[in-house]
């Protein structure tokens, strides 16, 4: 297959949309096919729109996916008919996000618009299908790809039951870009709240959303957690691994998510999960099992979840261990790939 691939920036972007985009392309192209990056560039979603007035669609392809990230790029060049399929990635739906009612609004129509003139859809959980088959139906084919958790390894049940029983402050992770969606500003006051000797380590971008981000440390600053609270940045590869091997609980309360690989690759390494109950983040998580679920921004009740890891390591043991074997329930990257690129041969066919 000659596929054509538009996303916004680069392909080497870290979050997990990226990275599962990124992951496609590598197993689509170990199979053979021609994969064509076509970038646009990052800009806010206002500037975006003005992409409209002179991108249009590029040609010579046997199949033209698109991330969904870009639609607001997208609406002009969708109006005249494309001589072959056109297939969107949905990770998160913009106007599923947590953020003013009326601005959701204003999203909703111009994602409804986008949607619309999509052959086909490649969703990363059954929550995102939901959300678009709200806006337009169940008409179109599809095929749902859960990202895989097996890139950075794994961590054996002898190695978590030794490091959930270490003793010392309880050490967690915070791995998500450090933006307001995340939800690092709950963690922080919780920790606050909860008064326990715990380390937190932060890794993820710190520039996505600077002022946030500088918010963030600020409140560290504020309230004397420059012992406890330390920013990494983006890390990957063998540092990230070091800190998967080290953490004894992932804590990531966000406010939406549409798949959230993040906890999906905390799992790998026994790493019980503290998440929210929206989105697609109950999929994974199965509170009191394989780690806890709060509601979104609930600090009191996280705190509460943080001193009963804390105090009863027996827990943190049996839920890390719990934690390790939901990961097993999950494809590949590999397998993965191989039912979307089935998906695409089969739209190609088609059409």
């Amino acid at each position: 297959m000659k596929i054509g691939l538009i996303i916004y920036g680069s392909l080497e972007t870290m979050s997990g949309g990226y990275l599962y985009d990124r992951k496609l392309v590598e197993n689509l192209r170990s199979q053979g096919d021609t994969v064509e990056i076509i970038s646009l560039p990052w800009r806010n979603y206002f500037s975006h729109l003005t992409d409209n007035f002179h991108f249009r669609l590029p040609r010579g392809f046997d199949i033209l996916i698109e991330d969904e990230l870009n639609h607001p790029s997208l609406l002009a060049a969708h109006s005249q008919p494309y001589p072959c399929p056109v297939i969107s990635i949905v990770h998160n739906l913009r106007s599923s996000e947590k953020r003013p009612e009326w601005q959701n609004i204003f999203y909703r129509t111009i994602e409804r618009r986008y949607l619309r003139t999509i052959d086909g859809f490649i969703f990363n959980s059954p929550t995102t299908r939901s959300a678009v088959s709200t806006l337009i139906g169940d008409s179109v084919p599809y095929v749902i790809a859960a990202p895989g958790g097996d890139r950075l390894g794994t961590l054996t049940p002898e190695r978590i039951r030794t490091r959930a029983a270490e003793s010392g402050p309880l050490r967690l992770l915070f791995l998500a870009n450090v933006t307001p969606l995340k939800g690092l500003d709950v963690l922080l006051k919780a920790i606050c709240d909860c008064h326990l000797t715990v380390s937190v380590d932060v890794v993820g971008s710190l520039t996505v959303n600077s002022k946030y981000a500088k918010e963030m440390q600020r409140f560290v600053m504020v309230n004397g957690l420059q012992s406890t609270v330390h920013f990494h940045g983006i890390l990957d590869g063998t540092a990230l691994v070091e800190k998967l091997q080290q953490t004894q609980v992932l804590v990531i309360p966000s406010f939406y998510e549409g798949f959230g690989i993040a906890y999906l690759e905390g799992m790998a390494f026994g790493l019980p999960a503290v998440g929210t109950t929206a989105g697609a983040i109950p999929r994974l998580i199965t509170d009191g099992e394989n780690g806890f679920l709060i509601a979104p921004g609930d600090s009191e009740i996280l705190a509460k979840r943080l001193h009963q890891l804390a105090s009863d390591r027996g827990l943190l043991t049996q839920l890390s261990l719990n934690a390790r074997e939901r990961f097993d329930e999950f494809a590949t990257w590999e397998k993965s790939a191989e039912s979307i690129r089935n998906f695409l041969l089969q739209m190609i066919k088609e059409k």
